[in-house]
């Protein structure tokens, strides 16, 4: 199963395009979507999505990024639940927006985040741990408003993908660079539909 999610599909540039990188383009840019429409199918798709990057960024040795989506597989599937579960009384959740403490504290989990896993893949040779320990420190902090449906949560995403593109453009993955591109133009219509629904006073 694993090989065939390698096998090279076509050439891009110079990126070997593999099943895996394919249907994680495929599969990311339908959760994105589902996620501007506030979709709770943005769940599996996305569970689906980090299954398949999982397989490609191991395959490129890109460490941070690999675990990252076994952490979106399970905060996925803890989503989902909150989604549909995690309001009053277990209804549906309901959009808000992150109270400032909230935010300061994923600013600072951002922070320290980073430099702690900065450390970390140094110390296992990643082929680029700063800004592995970054990107996978913002994406954390987005998932985690995502999650408790905060509007904020685009902000997050926003940044995130701002530093994924060139960063997978200087590694060669050129069509999970232009998947970045594509996920910068949805969470920036996602920031602005989320903020035109209905927010509980």
């Amino acid at each position: 199963m694993i090989d065939w999610l390698n096998q090279v599909l076509f050439v891009l540039g110079d990126d070997q395009v593999s099943v895996a990188e394919l249907l994680g383009f495929v599969t990311g840019g339908a959760c994105v979507v589902l996620t501007v429409l506030a979709h709770v199918a943005n769940f599996p798709v996305g569970v689906a999505n980090s299954a398949f990057f999982l397989v490609l960024f191991v395959s490129a040795q890109f460490y941070a990024d690999a675990g990252l989506q076994v952490i979106y597989i399970v905060l996925g599937f803890l989503g989902w639940w909150q989604w549909v579960r995690g309001g009053p009384q277990r209804t549906a959740l309901e959009p808000g927006h992150a109270s400032p403490a909230l935010l300061a504290g994923c600013v600072a989990f951002v922070v320290l985040g980073t430099a702690g896993l900065t450390v970390l893949l140094t110390a296992v040779d990643d082929a680029a741990p700063f800004w592995d320990a970054l990107t996978t420190a913002i994406s954390l902090a987005a998932q985690f408003l995502l999650n408790a449906k905060k509007i904020e949560n685009w902000f997050f995403w926003i940044a995130a993908d701002i530093i994924y593109v060139p960063f997978y453009l200087v590694k060669r993955l050129d069509l999970t660079a232009l998947v970045y591109v594509l996920f910068l133009g949805l969470c920036v219509l996602g920031l602005r539909q989320w903020r035109r629904l209905p927010v509980p006073a």
